[in-house]
């Protein structure tokens, strides 16, 4: 059953590559699949991160299904929605871990979420693949063994960049906007620490609730502080909230705003507007480009696939949430490639075999040896880009 979220065209493009994908791997249709989850916001503020998820993750798997699948067994993904709800997520996690021939969870866009499903993945001993959400914690979370692995940012990396960028503008002094969840105090911890390492001052912080709607007060705050650019992590909702209270300010307008990745996410564009976007000095983080160097014969194969479930997309940039596409993409063939090496579907043989991956040549990057012990994250601050919205609203790099 396809997510309720896809469009009829969506809908039609992706049987037509399901059912491309049957024919291909018809020699597995009598064999039992093997299964992942995929425990995600499907549907609500952070959508497009999850659609872009489902996308990357179901692209590895027709492309590898039509390769003879994995132990000579086709992969099958499971989609539960948790709306950015940790309870909803929890619940999801507990009836993936009862699922029988599941082997790993894809998580969705927000670290709220999976630093409360820590617990029970743990417990459960189910491998946790990470391709959004930046927290910190969530790798390094104190479990032995630790079952996440995550393709994705990682805030204490993401401060490195964000700060060098705003050095790079001659900028010495910043305000801070950070969501008020846990990922929101990931990057406090890491953004001072750099900050102080740069002999940057953090003149201002302020924090913003899901769902708030006017942060004028809080902007006002900002202007007082002197502040010569602004560092804000958000999704897009509020991300939206805080650009338009910033253009409202006087004091504050012409400020830089350098942004974590949330708020490419979900519908930012849309909720601020093409013309207010104009407005804006707004830099965003992030991994991946199709318009980048790198491995254009996976990069071909992955746009042709995606053009097939959503025509009109020839144009990479055009792709909502691709760096979600891309690390979900390359965590399954991670995944593949660990169970092929461990010759089982077992968690604790998986687990071990994902530490002992010496290369894969990904769509993100070629890894070298991507994860190792006390080290699961395999994209580090080099492996980071800065991005700027162009006069369509759509992400691209900034170029020399």
């Amino acid at each position: 059953m396809l997510p309720r979220w896809f469009t009829k065209r969506t809908t039609y493009g992706l049987r037509i590559a399901i059912l491309l994908g049957l024919v291909f791997s018809s020699s597995l249709k009598a064999v039992s699949p093997i299964y992942i989850g995929l425990d995600a916001d499907m549907s609500a503020f952070a959508a497009e991160g999850g659609q872009a998820i489902y996308q990357g993750a179901m692209t590895a798997i027709n492309e590898i299904n039509h390769n003879g699948g994995v132990l000579d067994r086709p992969l099958e993904l499971i989609v539960r929605y948790h709306r950015g709800n940790p309870a909803r997520g929890i619940r999801n996690i507990q009836a993936f871990s009862q699922t029988p021939d599941m082997v790993a969870v894809l998580g969705g866009v927000h670290t709220p979420v999976a630093l409360q499903e820590l617990a029970l993945i743990h417990q459960q001993e189910l491998i946790y693949l990470g391709p959004w959400a930046a927290g910190t914690a969530i790798v390094d979370n104190g479990y032995e063994p630790n079952y996440v692995f995550r393709v994705s940012i990682r805030d204490a990396e993401a401060a490195k960049v964000l700060l060098a960028h705003i050095q790079e503008q001659g900028i010495s002094n910043i305000a801070l906007v950070l969501e008020r969840t846990g990922w929101g105090r990931s990057n406090l911890a890491s953004i001072t620490e750099q900050a102080k390492q740069r002999d940057i001052t953090v003149s201002q912080v302020t924090w913003i609730n899901w769902r708030q709607q006017q942060f004028d007060d809080e902007v006002a705050l900002i202007a007082d502080s002197g502040a010569k650019a602004i560092v804000m992590v958000a999704n897009a909702p509020e991300g939206a909230v805080v650009v338009k209270a910033v253009l409202q300010n006087k004091a504050t307008g012409a400020l830089p705003i350098v942004s974590h990745w949330g708020v490419a996410g979900g519908n930012f564009v849309q909720r601020l507007g093409l013309e207010t976007l104009k407005q804006i000095n707004l830099s965003v983080l992030q991994t991946f480009h199709f318009e980048l160097p790198g491995n254009q014969k996976i990069i071909k194969r992955v746009l042709a696939a995606y053009n097939a479930a959503n025509p009109g997309y020839e144009n990479g940039s055009a792709i909502p949430g691709a760096v979600g596409l891309a690390h979900a993409y390359d965590l399954v063939y991670l995944l593949a490639q660990a169970i092929e090496q461990a010759k089982s579907i077992k968690a604790p043989e998986i687990r071990q075999e994902l530490l002992n991956i010496d290369e894969y040549q990904g769509l993100v990057k070629t890894y070298q040896q991507p994860f190792k012990q006390g080290q699961q994250d395999a994209l580090w601050a080099k492996d980071y880009i800065m991005t700027r919205y162009n006069e369509l609203g759509h992400l691209v790099p900034f170029t020399d």
